[in-house]
């Protein structure tokens, strides 16, 4: 076994690393990407093909101090209102550029607090991009809930728009942890929420928590889980809390002495890794959870289990649409970024063009490298014969990756003819592994703990 003073000294407690929802990674994106890119890289999905589409609403009631998503306060249903005129804008330019027959295997609303729009709004939104990109047939439509902030009628609305899998967010159900992050939402209310989900025909449920918040302890989070599984999510999120103030200035409100140290912040992650498991949960990647019928559970067990800005999906599709202020998308080309400020979002969408300030095209190298890293972060392996058949011009290169990785971290994996595997109680180190074949400079304060 990996004792605790091995995994400090390959730096699990002191490094700072990507999530690796993406390759390269955010940061990397420049300028040199833009609107006619994305339009381009529209009209090149191929016809009749099916893809996934992500929708931003960067609304919320309250501003929850733990959060760093582009998002903003509103208390009246105006600006929401304009946004959604925005977004209607934006699914005309996306209509103009899309092949015929293009459907979507994959839809997500987040935020910010999609469940904030009225019913009204959600059926008229659903139908906007129904008439744009219609649900293929078994397609999945998610959304992720506030309980605070949804009932019977707005989950009818969702219902009768499609929606068959709802992500709640949950975080913690400590008083003291949520009035730390400025997130007061009772057990019950989570209970209720759940319950009328359910009731509607929504049967698919989501939970997102996170370790590492301040005034966690072990206690704290078991109580957390255990109240977490009496509601029976089919899959859970387990995050670690990024406390990055100097990227998201409500953070400050967060007292950093009331945050748990590293070693304690992987006890908190094995505290809830443990009781996931002893109620029949699969692990699935880092910090995922699913019961065993569960999409994600069976794409692990195939070899199918993908990664993207939503975290691990059975997505098969390259292409990602994001619509919104600052959604990204994912194209076999490259990332495109829309602008991440609503108005600036606006002004552009209204004037007919895409709002993509940044992106990235790939090079033949950013593939297989992202091919390596998203086959670490999904499988804890990479298989050798997969890349060489991948990518056959690149057979050197790749073999000379994970010769290299075997050098530098010695018995934490293992290298075989076969391919490259993480040892099981190394894969705490998983991030920092993936780290090596980043071919990229990154600035390590940009990005979250390696635990």
């Amino acid at each position: 076994m990996h004792t605790i003073s091995r995994l400090a000294k390959l730096g699990l407690f002191d490094t700072k690393v990507p999530r690796y929802t993406s390759y390269p990674t955010a940061p990397r994106f420049s300028d040199a990407v833009g609107p006619s890119q994305m339009g381009d890289w529209i009209s090149a999905i191929r016809p009749g093909s099916s893809i996934s589409l992500y929708l931003h609403i960067p609304f919320c009631r309250r501003l929850c101090w733990f959060c760093a998503c582009r998002t903003q306060g509103t208390k009246t249903d105006s600006p929401v209102a304009a946004y959604l005129e925005t977004l209607k804008a934006e699914l005309e330019l996306l209509a103009r550029r899309l092949p015929e027959g293009v459907t979507l295997g994959r839809m997500h609303w987040g935020g910010g607090t999609p469940t904030l729009l009225q019913p009204g709004m959600i059926s008229e939104l659903a139908g906007r991009i129904a008439d744009v990109l219609p649900l293929a047939q078994g397609a999945e439509f998610s959304v992720e809930v506030d309980p605070n902030e949804i009932d019977q009628p707005r989950v009818d609305a969702l219902a009768a728009a499609g929606m068959n899998r709802a992500s709640v967010g949950v975080q913690d159900f400590d008083d003291e942890v949520q009035n730390t992050i400025g997130r007061i939402q009772g057990f019950e209310a989570t209970r209720d929420a759940a319950d009328m989900l359910r009731a509607a025909g929504i049967r698919s449920l989501n939970a997102d928590i996170l370790f590492g918040l301040p005034h966690q302890d072990c206690g704290r989070i078991a109580a957390t889980v255990q109240k977490l599984l009496t509601l029976s999510p089919d899959r859970v999120a387990l995050y670690g809390y990024a406390h990055v103030p100097w990227m998201a200035r409500r953070q400050s409100l967060i007292p950093s002495d009331a945050l748990p140290q590293p070693e304690e912040r992987l006890a908190l992650f094995e505290t809830a890794r443990q009781l996931f498991e002893w109620d029949g949960y699969e692990q699935i990647g880092i910090d995922h959870f699913a019961l065993p019928g569960d999409g994600l559970a069976i794409a692990a067990k195939s070899g199918r289990l993908r990664r993207n800005f939503q975290g691990y999906t059975d997505e098969a599709s390259e292409t990602l649409v994001g619509l919104g202020a600052s959604s990204i998308s994912r194209f076999p080309q490259g990332y495109t970024q829309n602008d991440p400020g609503t108005s600036a979002h606006t002004r552009e969408i209204r004037e007919g063009r895409f709002s993509t300030v940044r992106g990235h095209q790939f090079t033949a190298e950013d593939h297989l490298r992202s091919r390596i890293i998203e086959a670490i972060m999904c499988d804890f392996e990479v298989l050798r014969e997969d890349l060489h058949t991948q990518f056959p011009d690149a057979v050197s290169l790749a073999d000379d990756l994970l010769s290299g990785a075997a050098g530098q971290f010695g018995d934490t994996v293992r290298l075989t003819d076969a391919g490259l595997r993480i040892a099981e109680d190394a894969r705490p180190l998983t991030r920092i592994i993936a780290r090596y074949f980043d071919a990229y400079d990154m600035s390590e304060q940009a990005h979250a703990s390696a635990i």
